[in-house]
């Protein structure tokens, strides 16, 4: 199979490449980058005014399978994924049964082999994400895992957490750090301040995430261990992860772009698609976000795909699950709230979104170069269009950008060199 993509723009920010040229790609690699290729070939693709990227890298989806397939599965995601031009995505363990084990990795990756793009697999800190005894890292790690996490809950016990964080630096895979002290946060549902006073909701103080990024980077730091915060929220959190930048502490973070694109004082009680966790912050969260994005204390953009069954958000703002799809709105989102509000250029975007995420899991992915795997993305930066989530592949529809004009829409998705969407198909 030979395919060839004319006239397009080129980023590649591991090489500071940024140049319109032609791209040739043969048997799912890149196999020529240069102006006016002249080849015969199976197909072609004029993506004269398009950028052509390293395929956008997701290192927090919740997939569901096992246990939820209802919400979502691992077919469902994946064609999700590609709709929104990521081209891997990995897979938290907060499934049931959670994924602590050989044989639940195994069963993910079975499936994955049919998924139209790459499926990386997280596993479990504990077993049965339940704090008491250590999942089998071992025998995951031989089977393939890219990282650990409890995401959707954090490790209490901070012994266990450390012989996690210990084993994780043996076998050289970071700990992915879901940060939220469950006895401050309490029964809240949305984020404290005023607004919440307003709704008369129950609040979620910023302290809650950022006692535990504080502990979490200081048994890191004890341990050896490469540690990464999921889904930073607030302003002391940014500040905590900078700081120990400052100090050599191997830590990266992500921001979701529901954060730097919604602050608190958007929720409303009827609309539980406002609801996730962390909550939507303040004004002054996100803008310190924005900052963090700017000076490169946060290092990528990750969506927290998190699939719900519209029973489980239309059952009142308080009782509601947790969580929104955003696999097929992060770019558009990250044009339109960064990159046209001048936080990031269009390459400091596409670096966060593709290297940076490759190199926290040790992938070799994130880069468009001559001899490496083609997963590639192609999009229209320009183009304006309005959400709509009834074109979502994903089984669920639970966005808060329903309707919301954007700037920048993926035309096609290259997983090892096959086209898996195109955008002509809405």
């Amino acid at each position: 199979m030979k395919l060839l993509i004319k006239n397009a723009r080129v980023i590649n920010p591991k090489t500071n490449f940024d140049k319109v040229t032609d791209v040739l790609i043969e048997n799912s690699i890149v196999k020529k980058i240069h102006e006016n290729i002249e080849e015969k070939v199976d197909r072609e693709i004029d993506a004269s005014g398009y950028i052509v990227s390293p395929g956008f890298v997701d290192v927090h989806v919740h997939l569901r399978e096992p246990g939820f397939e209802y919400k979502e599965d691992i077919e469902t995601g994946a064609l999700s994924a590609a709709r929104g031009g990521f081209t891997t995505i990995c897979a938290m363990p907060n499934t049931d049964p959670v994924i602590d084990c050989e044989e639940v990795v195994r069963y993910i990756k079975d499936k994955a082999k049919k998924a139209v793009v790459n499926v990386e697999v997280i596993g479990s800190i504990t077993k049965g994400q339940n704090g008491k005894k250590l999942s089998d890292i071992e025998s995951m790690k031989r089977l393939g895992i890219i990282a650990i996490s409890e995401d959707g809950k954090t490790v209490e016990d901070e012994k266990l957490l450390f012989r996690g964080m210990e084993l994780a630096k043996k076998y050289d895979i970071p700990v992915l750090s879901h940060c939220e002290d469950k006895s401050l946060a309490g029964d809240g549902v949305m984020n404290e301040s005023t607004r919440s006073k307003t709704l008369n909701l129950k609040g979620i103080s910023s302290e809650s995430e950022e006692v535990i990024v504080k502990r979490d980077i200081e048994i890191a730091k004890e341990a050896g261990a490469k540690i990464h915060i999921c889904h930073i929220s607030t302003k002391g959190s940014v500040e905590l992860v900078r700081k120990a930048k400052k100090d050599n502490i191997d830590v990266t973070c992500e921001v979701c772009p529901h954060h730097f694109s919604l602050a608190d004082e958007s929720v409303e009680v009827d609309n539980a698609n406002m609801k996730m966790s962390p909550p939507l912050r303040s004004k002054e969260d996100v803008e310190e976000i924005k900052r963090g994005l700017k000076d490169g204390t946060i290092d990528i953009i990750a969506t927290d795909h998190a699939p719900h069954h519209k029973s489980e958000k239309d059952c009142g703002f308080e009782k509601a699950a947790n969580g929104i799809v955003g696999l097929e709105t992060a770019l558009s989102l990250g044009i339109t709230n960064l990159v046209k509000e001048d936080v990031l250029s269009i390459n400091e975007l596409i670096n966060k979104m593709s290297l940076n995420p490759s190199n926290l899991i040790n992938i070799d992915r994130g880069s468009i170069e001559e001899g490496k795997i083609a997963d590639i993305t192609i999009f229209d930066e320009k183009e304006i269009y309005r959400i709509d989530s009834s074109k979502f592949r994903s089984k669920s529809k639970n966005t808060p950008f329903d309707k919301m004009k954007v700037f920048g829409k993926v035309k096609y998705t290259i997983v090892n060199g096959e086209v898996v969407y195109e955008g002509d198909e809405d």
